[in-house]
């Protein structure tokens, strides 16, 4: 093996390393949200907890893969798809700790209305539980848009992000009926619209992940660009 073979394989376990890395830090976040939402929905003030415990550790993971980032480029230089690759993921980093961020405020909502003992009973509102769950699998089929890294996958993910804000303004909707209708609901609803758009937020991130595998796999970048450009675009990169 020639010293120029040792180095590209040695540049070959860097990349997929941080690729790995990237992943376990998705599927950490992807626990630290499904935890939250459950604990939301149970009013489980010990899951809270944890979801507030566990960012810590998604604050480290992103320290460590910005430094690893950093190093691949300062020794490799990467070019062409390698350097994309690492664009890619330094973009999806901090849109995972965001996420992860998310997911805690949803937990502090939990601790919050505990706290406050509140006895006015709220009406349920179940798009905050169908919102949440279109961001979670969001994040889910984006972290496996990644992992392969498909440009078909992470278009329908785009285009699901319409959803998740539609179900946003939905919830928004029926809480400010409910304020309305009963003034001493107003100090819940706001927390619950506060968890609202921690999830609406959980879906642009989503959405962002799904653009910078676009950009990765295919070189095209779509940020800023509706679902319907997005497909006219990589309907033009696939005929060239």
């Amino acid at each position: 093996m020639t010293s120029g073979d040792h180095i590209s394989k040695q540049y070959d376990v860097e990349l997929e390393s941080i690729r790995s890395r990237i992943l376990q830090m998705g599927g950490l976040v992807e626990s630290q949200l499904r935890l939250a939402i459950a604990a939301f929905e149970n009013a489980d003030l010990g899951g809270a907890e944890q979801v507030v415990a566990a960012d810590r550790r998604v604050n480290e993971l992103e320290i460590e893969l910005d430094s690893a980032v950093n190093a691949v480029i300062a020794r490799r230089q990467p070019t062409a798809f390698d350097l994309r690759l690492i664009m890619g993921v330094a973009r999806t980093i901090p849109d995972l700790e965001r996420i992860g961020d998310e997911a805690t405020k949803i937990a502090r909502a939990v601790k919050w209305m505990h706290d406050k003992q509140v006895s006015t009973r709220m009406p349920r509102v179940p798009d905050i539980r169908a919102s949440a769950e279109l961001a979670a699998n969001m994040l889910r089929r984006s972290l496996d848009a990644f992992a392969r890294l498909d440009v078909a996958a992470a278009s329908t993910i785009i285009r699901a992000d319409q959803g998740v804000d539609e179900r946003f303004q939905a919830i928004l909707r029926q809480l400010i009926t409910f304020m309305m209708e009963d003034p001493r609901t107003i100090s819940t609803s706001i927390d619950m619209i506060w968890v609202a758009k921690a999830i609406e937020r959980i879906g642009d991130h989503s959405k962002n992940i799904a653009e910078h595998v676009i950009f990765i796999a295919a070189g095209t970048d779509v940020r800023h660009a509706s679902p319907d450009e997005v497909a006219r675009l990589l309907a033009d990169v696939e005929a060239k």
